[in-house]
């Protein structure tokens, strides 16, 4: 027979007669909490006694409940009562992690309209801002939907980011400062070969040949972005990290060096700028007549180059007005170009895939999209131009996430063990290249104007290169350099591949 004792009752019962929780109180039911049975014969004790027992194993499992749930918070009640709500830190299931990596892009995009932020550029502050939450404990360490960025989200963002890369009417209209250029992509190779030669990262292991290779792919398309830009501003930076996260994810670099690698040549090409601004001081600026009509032509081509229907100036203004020289601000997403945009890069994205598959080279998939993405957009470049600009500002949201995913999925203990070697060998890549492109360029005949832009097109990209060409007073080979910059997309991203699976693995060795 089941019957009910008080506390003071249980106490004095023998062991073997002591009642044992129902197998059914282990549920969360009210109808089943504090039920018990015992093997005995007296006769029950009164009501009241059975209520307190139950309210007493109530308060038991809720406390248990409460101390097992670490996403939530039990909120006292008037009456005795609680509510449980839910926990913001750490970050309860999947919907949690999201939030902290899209707050983290979202932070960096913010940060551009601060000083500080437009010199560390908006997606090393979104890298820094997903390394922090996750190595704080708001979220696990490389969470599962990092790696859904990684291979779905990045994928997308690529040819959004490409639909304006019109390579024709770039070799079209560079001139001779496309040579220049070559002759720069060829001494950043002989610069990462010898960089690796004296300096070959054997500290990382397997990984140093390859966040050799994607720095070496930087260092051919272009940096970071330092200047107010105009219209390109943000399409060049964020596609040149792109290319360098598309690089660095095909080679399989683990997110601790990916972001190490980044934070140590960000600082390197600090003292790059400031090297080669010193190298231009002597040079005059041009006639004014032909700065005049250099200007007047660089409204519409600078529009044009960045898919933009907008002039450059309104561009740059925009962008200003935003906040932030990234480019993360001023692109104005109209709904149906995007969704034109984003139909067509999800195809792209798909049959580079397929490509890449079919191939039996899965891993070099966005090598593929990024080739028929540059297709495309110099097969087709008046049907794709309307769809450019809001095809950039998804892809540069995109690309935020794709950041801040980067950080979560690192440690950063080993981003400051990793970060001193890398100064050293971004030191010696940069200085490098500088030394061959100035010597043998002028033994090939180039001004040293031609040279020093052409370094910058390599290193800093188009916005960096359209600054220096603006603050110099050289306006005759702003156009030429901004678009033979975006040359280094493509060809930066061919070479690191080409150059660390071959010469670069040796050498680490």
């Amino acid at each position: 027979m089941n019957c009910c004792y008080s506390a003071r009752q249980l106490r004095h019962l023998p062991q073997q007669h002591r009642p044992t929780p129902h197998a059914s109180s282990r549920n969360l039911t009210p109808c089943s909490i504090g039920h018990f049975s015992v093997a005995s014969t007296r006769r029950p004790w009164r009501r009241r006694h059975c209520q307190q027992l139950q309210a007493a194993a109530e308060a038991a499992v809720i406390a248990a409940a409460a101390a097992a749930a670490p996403a939530a918070w039990c909120l006292p009640l008037p009456g005795g009562s609680s509510l449980l709500l839910p926990c913001l830190w750490p970050a309860a299931g999947p919907w949690g992690v999201w939030v902290g990596l899209v707050a983290a892009g979202a932070f960096g995009m913010w940060s551009e309209r601060t000083r500080l932020g437009r010199e560390l550029s908006g997606a090393l502050v979104a890298t820094l801002a997903g390394m922090f939450l996750a190595n704080a404990g708001y979220m696990p360490p490389h969470p599962p939907e990092a790696d859904t960025v990684f291979k779905f989200l990045l994928p997308l963002a690529v040819p959004l980011l490409l639909l304006g890369a019109n390579m024709r009417r770039i070799l079209a209209e560079t001139g001779p400062l496309l040579a220049a250029f070559l002759l720069g992509s060829a001494a950043t190779a002989a610069g990462s070969v010898a960089a690796m030669a004296l300096c070959p990262l054997t500290a990382l292991g397997e990984e140093g040949w390859k966040i050799a290779a994607a720095l070496t792919a930087r260092h051919i398309g272009g940096a970071v972005n330092y200047m107010v830009g105009g219209g390109v501003a943000g399409w060049g930076v964020l596609v040149v990290r792109a290319v360098v996260g598309a690089v660095a994810e095909s080679l399989g670099v683990s997110p601790s060096t990916f972001g190490a690698g980044l934070a140590a040549d960000d600082l390197i090409l600090t003292l790059y700028f400031v090297g080669i601004y010193s190298l231009a001081r002597n040079i005059p600026p041009e006639a004014q007549q032909q700065q005049q009509a250099g200007e007047q032509q660089l409204e519409p081509q600078l529009a044009a180059a960045a898919g933009s229907p907008q002039p450059a100036a309104a561009a740059s203004s925009s962008s200003s007005s935003s906040g932030g020289h990234g480019g993360v601000g001023g692109r104005n997403i109209n709904v149906y170009a995007g969704m034109m945009a984003l139909a067509l890069a999800a195809t792209i994205a798909h049959l580079g895939t397929s490509i890449a598959q079919l191939a039996g080279a899965p891993s070099q998939a966005l090598s593929a999209i990024t080739a028929l993405s540059l297709a495309a957009a110099s097969a087709a470049p008046r049907l794709l131009a309307p769809l450019a600009a809001s095809g950039e500002g998804l892809a540069l949201m995109l690309m935020q996430v794709f950041f801040a995913a980067v950080g979560s999925s690192a440690d950063i203990r080993l981003v400051v063990a990793t970060a001193p070697v890398l100064f050293a060998w971004s030191a010696l890549a940069l200085g490098c290249h500088l030394g061959l492109l100035l010597g043998l360029g002028r033994l090939a005949g180039f001004s040293r104007k031609e040279l020093l832009l052409a370094s910058n097109a390599n290193i800093g990209g188009p916005s960096t290169v359209a600054g220096m060409a603006a603050a110099k007073g050289w306006p005759g080979l702003l156009v030429p350099a901004v678009l033979v910059s975006s040359l280094g997309y493509g060809l930066g991203s061919a070479v690191g591949l080409g150059l660390g699976g071959s010469v670069l693995r040796a050498l680490c060795v």
